[in-house]
């Protein structure tokens, strides 16, 4: 199996799952490489604290990397919540840290969660959607904060209809803004299959989106299942790289060092 790039262990504020069992359930599935990244959102509101030990974190995952070097290769990865005001503490943070890769995703908006019902109130549906994508477009324009962009319409999972009336077409012009600022920074995007967990029937970003990435020549492209238990690491894996190869990879990519990695599909 594919390696996941993209889960969660009890590091993060919102999962309970011990790393070591994340590690255990990729080796069940023959997993030969992982990506650990759990979350770190500085600098929010949130009745949940996203923000993690970065040190014992790192030390922690070193360590792991160690144990396991004979059985998984395990990189060290880490979920950045960006925000533009920060972009000078991601600079500080990612000289001290030495991580395998950098998911940079937007889940709050001036400091508030986008997955809460109260992100939507007093909006209609197009215009919370459209809101998450114009904080998007600056934070994959802030330097060297990320590798990929997480889970590029990630609001979709919250909205009050779902996916029901939302397209690629109905944001293309933010949308295509977002896709070609990430090419032209030289990061990626990653293909997020919780979107099919999550009742949308299309992983995060959708298929049309994908697509129009490779169209617009995006090469870097991560899989991650965005697992925060084990029974969820590397699901719809399967359905995941046959679309990435209806849109036109015949590779997807692994980060070693913050260097990509080609890999055949």
């Amino acid at each position: 199996m594919l390696p996941d790039y993209h889960f969660h262990s009890d590091f993060s504020g919102d999962s309970n799952t011990p790393i070591r069992s994340q590690i255990e359930q990729a080796l069940l599935l023959g997993m030969k490489s992982l990506c650990v990244t759990d979350h770190h959102d500085y600098d929010v509101d949130s009745p949940i604290d996203f923000t993690l030990d970065l040190d014992l974190y790192f030390h922690t995952m070193s360590q792991l990397r160690e144990e396991y070097k004979n059985r998984i290769d395990l990189r060290i990865g880490i979920e950045l919540g960006l925000q533009p005001h920060l972009s000078r503490y991601y600079k500080e943070l990612l000289n001290r840290y030495d991580f395998d890769y950098v998911i940079g995703s937007t889940h709050f908006i001036n400091r508030k969660d986008a997955a809460y019902p109260e992100f939507f109130e007093g909006k209609r549906e197009e215009e919370a959607y459209l809101q998450y994508f114009e904080a998007t477009l600056d934070n994959v324009r802030i330097p060297d904060a990320y590798d990929t962009a997480g889970h590029m319409d990630y609001i979709v999972r919250y909205g009050p209809n779902k996916a029901a009336f939302y397209s690629y077409q109905a944001y293309q012009e933010i949308i295509d803004q977002i896709l070609k600022t990430v090419i032209e920074m030289g990061k990626g995007i990653e293909l997020n299959t919780a979107g099919f967990r999550k009742g949308l029937g299309q992983p995060n970003p959708s298929g049309d989106i994908l697509k129009r990435y490779r169209q617009l020549g995006g090469e870097i492209i991560t899989i991650g299942s965005d697992a925060h238990i084990p029974e969820d690491l590397g699901g719809d894996f399967q359905t995941g790289t046959e679309l990435l190869r209806h849109c036109g990879f015949t590779y997807y990519t692994e980060f070693k060092k913050r260097n990509p990695e080609f890999k055949p599909l």
